[in-house]
């Protein structure tokens, strides 16, 4: 048997089943798309439930793929076994409709055999235990001895989740010796041992579950085949274990070379390779499919794979950021089979050296505090953790649970995980209550209109409409209150665009809107007070008007943020999705994933993006059409928004470029898209038609799927400025900008800056301004050098003072002495002068400023030897004037409250020392 590369493996299964008429397909992506019920994707068929399901139509009856696929269920045993792995690839071939089990095993059989070479002594297939028709095969078809296939029950080889198709499985495994086994004379294919090693595994979908444990056969049978790639390896190359494998192997040489760890130098640090080569491989190939670091959802996964991979790292002696070379490697071995790792090489290296820097900020006084809170706990707690420490761990210094739950467990101990989930569910609470209380309208009398029938939204037509009152909740004498109309052109806040305001007229007079909701019924909820007459009545008819001016506003604004999320994607890449945002009268403020701040050119090329996108007058277009019909367009959904059955799609650069008619509104073909700016006056407005569906035209410049208010054309967005960028949560960044009027207002403020800063620094031209402070810049570095300069001259004085005024402790020269108003830069400058001139040397400092006192402890080599510690005498001094301190043997600081007991604090050195030499 040839010993195949897992590279070489993979193309050898793809191109036998292509040889077979199957549809090779590309892997698809480890992100579900369109399947809610799956976190990441973790086997072959997953990606194809529709197509097994009957929803789709497959793009062919023989479908073959090697498909990316990742488990968590057992990440704990990552790196404890030799085993296991979070991320792997699955072969797979599958059959919908056509062919069934006589193929399915025969052809399995020949690609191991004949292909592959495998000696058929050492394959073992096995059948569930009912299943005759697949016995026969194996016996009568394929020629194997009755003894050697293994009847299995339904735990094993039968496959059902819930009501729905299902159906027993056959599996093949190869025997990898007796010298692996578990010495059982009952050993055989379905021991847990490392003996029999599954290698593919056969699902025969024939039969539908009701639920209820009936079972009827299907009409439609399929096959889904599915083999482990890495175990494929491991059998033709003849390792002990898939880390033993070309690719796993090649991670971890790396790993090796850049710890100085070999492997079989110990156990542990064996787990510890294991752990960085497998996490490396994962990470990668998540951040590739799009995935963040985060705290939550899939994002949490990776987070947690890089932190703990981070932390191995630390436990072979790395200190340095390890993460990228490593991932080098990962790519190397990867991007032949999915060339999308090169095509993201710099995305990817990115996020992980992000991630890495910010858990390494936080790591060793995180581990500090983790150890001495394990040590608390297994004098006192009874070996449970409590789960307040595991979530102050969490909060402070971003310690994954299931990362804590690791450490403490190789202290012995188990995490109060009841205690832990309560702490964050409070948390989660808070800052539920914190965004209510920043505007989140309760509308408590709302359930008194529970009966009224929902209403018609006609703002994406009209600016004004003659409308029903359906209700009316009053608020009091104040002439507040809402009202509920059967039709309004008022758009209620929601999908990030803020509310429409306006009036509603009546014979009895002027209730200005100032807030619109909608409640779950459907139903607007225009809230707002009477400034004329009185409140509308029931079922009298009103004139409701918006605030045109300021729905034009919101609308550049929403038509904006279309143009930046795709700006954002070109510079940034293809990662970016949007998180959240703000849309109101000229403003835009937009959240997205992405890992770092963006550079000042970044910045720019985003803007200029946008601004020409403006300046090109660029045609809007909206549609209703399927979810379906949306996604083969192509249109951008919000990642965990829910959708109906129909929705609306905004789409910016019509197919046919600028390309457009008017025409009145009416049901129209369906092949075109109706997009309608609101008109004025009577409520009447243009609707433009664009063609969508031309498929030889240009991709739109943005295609998403949005039920807000939209310009026509993005040439009346004006101009768009962004006003700033920043972090707003781990992973997620945001951008704030203005359009339109308030963008013409920042330029304005922007220029009449300029302006005052050239006109204080007396230039006639604001141009010379960044010439002028690049000048200042090198003026202020050079008076600093020079201050630091004599700074340092001044300190080596007062530093030869001190040691030339010591006092020798039995071979210690003590030092004590106060700095009035000297700052913990200038005690450490002197400090550290003191400990590198004298090895003998155990000085304190001290200074006051404003009421308290700072303490620096610094001791000498040899001070250190003889058991004179800094952090110990820091403890002693800092006591008595009721403070605290702590640190290093060789150097500590501390703090203290009581100014009036300097010197008692002071003297306290000389018998620490003369204590210490006894």
């Amino acid at each position: 048997m040839k010993k195949y590369g897992l590279n070489e493996l993979r193309e050898k299964f793809l191109a036998f089943y292509e040889s077979k008429g199957h549809l090779r397909l590309p892997s698809f992506s480890l992100v579900p798309q369109g399947d809610k019920s799956l976190l990441l994707i973790n086997s072959g068929m997953a990606p194809m439930k529709p197509w097994f399901t009957g929803e789709q139509e497959p793009p062919s009856k023989r479908v073959t793929t090697c498909q990316k696929c990742l488990r968590t269920n057992d990440i704990d045993n990552v790196g404890r076994t030799s085993r296991h792995c979070t991320y792997f690839e699955m072969l797979g071939n599958f059959s919908f409709g056509d062919y069934f089990k006589e193929e399915g095993i025969a052809w399995y059989w020949e690609f191991l055999t004949r292909e592959l070479g495998i000696d058929e002594r050492l394959l073992y297939p096995s059948v569930y235990l009912d299943d005759d028709e697949a016995f026969d095969i194996w016996r009568d078809k394929i020629g194997i001895a009755p003894e050697r296939i293994t009847r299995l029950g339904k735990e094993d080889n039968f496959w059902e989740h819930g009501a729905g198709p299902c159906g027993p499985c056959s599996e093949v495994y190869f025997d990898r010796g007796e010298e692996n086994g578990c010495g059982s004379p009952d050993c055989a294919p379905g021991c847990d041992c490392d003996r029999f090693v599954e290698i593919g595994n056969n699902v025969f979908s024939q039969f539908n579950n009701d639920g209820q444990g009936n079972y009827t056969e299907l009409e439609q049978k399929n096959i889904d085949f599915g083999g482990g790639l890495e175990r494929l390896a491991m059998v033709c190359q003849g390792a002990d274990s898939v880390y033993d494998i070309d690719t796993f192997a090649r991670v971890m040489e790396k790993v090796s070379e850049i710890s100085g760890v070999r492997r079989g130098e110990s156990d542990k640090n064996d787990a510890s390779l294991r752990i960085i080569t497998e996490h490396a491989r994962a990470s990668v190939m998540l951040i590739s499919d799009g995935v963040l670091p985060s705290n939550e959802g899939r994002g949490y996964i990776l987070r947690r794979l890089l932190r703990r991979a981070a932390r191995h790292g630390r436990l072979l002696g790395i200190r340095e950021p390890f993460l990228v070379p490593v991932a080098d490697t990962v790519i190397e071995t990867n991007e032949g089979a999915y060339p999308e790792v090169r095509e993201r090489e710099a995305h990817i290296k990115s996020v992980i050296a992000a991630e890495e820097e910010s858990f390494a900020k936080t790591i060793d006084s995180g581990m500090s505090m983790l150890t001495e809170l394990a040590l608390r706990a297994r004098e006192t707690g009874g070996g449970v953790f409590s789960g307040s420490d595991a979530f102050k761990l969490y909060d402070t210094y971003g310690f994954p649970l299931d990362l804590t739950v690791e450490i403490v467990g190789e202290h012995g101990l188990t995490v109060d995980t009841d205690e832990y989930d309560k702490l964050m569910e409070e948390q989660r609470e808070r800052a539920r209550t914190a965004r209510a209380a920043m505007g989140d309208l309760a509308w408590a009398d709302a359930d008194l209109a529970a009966d009224v029938a929902p209403t018609v939204f006609t703002g994406y037509e009209k600016y004004s409409d003659l409308s029903r009152v359906l209700a009316v909740i009053a608020g009091g004498e104040t002439g507040e209150g809402t009202v509920i109309l059967d039709r309004t052109p008022f758009y209620a806040e929601m999908g990030g665009q803020t509310f429409d305001t306006g009036e509603l007229r009546s014979g009895g007079g002027v209730f200005e809107v100032r807030d619109v909701q909608k409640d779950k019924g459907g139903r607007y909820l225009h809230h707002g007070a009477v400034v004329s007459g009185e409140l509308p009545r029931t079922g009298e008819d009103v004139t409701a008007s918006i605030d045109s001016g300021r729905r034009r506003a919101i609308m550049r604004a929403h038509s904006a943020t279309h143009l930046l999320q795709e700006a954002l994607r070109t510079v940034l890449g293809e990662h970016v999705n949007q998180a959240g945002s703000l849309v109101e009268p000229d403003r835009v403020r937009f959240d997205f994933s992405h890992f770092s701040a963006l550079t000042a050119d970044e910045l720019t090329r985003v803007e200029e993006i946008v601004n020409d996108a403006i300046l090109d007058g660029l045609d809007i277009g909206t549609e209703e059409t399927t979810i379906d019909r949306a996604r083969e367009k192509g249109a951008r959904a919000l990642f965990g928004e829910k959708y109906g059955d129909i929705v609306r799609v905004v789409t910016m650069g019509s197919a046919d470029g600028k390309a457009s008619r008017q025409a009145p509104v009416s049901g129209g073909a369906a092949h075109m898209t109706a997009s309608a700016e609101p008109g004025t006056g009577s409520g009447a407005a243009p609707v433009k038609i664009t063609a969508i569906g031309n498929d030889s035209a240009p991709e739109p410049f943005s295609i998403e799927l949005c039920g807000g208010t939209h310009l026509d054309n993005t040439a009346k967005a004006g101009s768009f400025y962004i006003v700033g960028e920043y972090s707003v949560a781990s992973g997620v960044r945001r951008i704030e900008a203005v359009t339109g009027k308030a963008a013409f207002s920042a330029h304005t403020r922007a220029r009449a800056r300029i302006a005052s800063l050239a006109a204080a620094m007396k230039l006639g031209n604001p141009d010379e301004i960044e010439q002028r402070v690049a000048g200042f810049i090198r003026e202020v570095r050079e008076l600093r050098r020079e201050a630091d300069m004599y700074a340092a001259k001044e300190a080596e004085g007062e530093g030869a003072r001190f040691l030339a005024g010591a006092r020798d402790i039995g071979g210690i020269r003590t030092i004590t002495a106060a700095l009035p108003d000297a700052d913990p830069g200038r005690l450490r400058q002197i400090g550290d002068l003191l400990r590198e001139r004298g090895d003998n040397v155990a000085a304190v400092l001290a200074s006051s400023e404003g009421g308290k006192l700072t303490f620096l402890a610094v001791c000498g080599k040899n001070a250190v030897a003889r058991g004179i510690k800094a952090g110990e005498l820091i403890k002693a001094v800092t006591s008595v004037c009721g403070g605290s301190g702590g640190g290093k043997p060789d150097s500590a600081m501390g703090g203290g409250r009581d100014v009036t007991k300097l010197d008692n604090a002071l003297a306290v050195v000389d018998d620490f020392i003369i204590e210490k030499l006894r």
